[in-house]
């Protein structure tokens, strides 16, 4: 019986399109088909922490680490947004 892999995935993929959603209309000089650019920019300044469930990685964090990691996805976010907007100024520049 082969092993199923298919459940595999980064626990911070949802979290941050929920946030990259959430904060969007902050930036209306960003098209939608940039918002998945903005949550590859913040998926690579986050850590990798794959897990199978959401509450594999969840139910093993303390308040502390919990409150560490939502900074690190509010920053990681904050960061994208205004990597990607440079970018589209500097490309309407030319």
């Amino acid at each position: 019986m082969p092993a199923d892999f298919t459940s595999l995935r980064n626990y911070f993929e949802h979290p941050v399109v929920d946030a990259v959603m959430a904060a969007a209309p902050h930036y209306p000089m960003l098209s939608e088909d940039l918002l998945p650019d903005v949550a590859c920019v913040a998926l690579n300044r986050l850590p990798t922490r794959y897990i199978r469930h959401q509450v594999d990685w969840a139910f093993y964090l303390t308040e502390k680490e919990r409150a560490e990691n939502e900074k690190l996805l509010n920053d990681a976010v904050g960061y994208a947004f205004e990597f990607v907007q440079a970018r589209v100024a500097m490309r309407a520049r030319r």
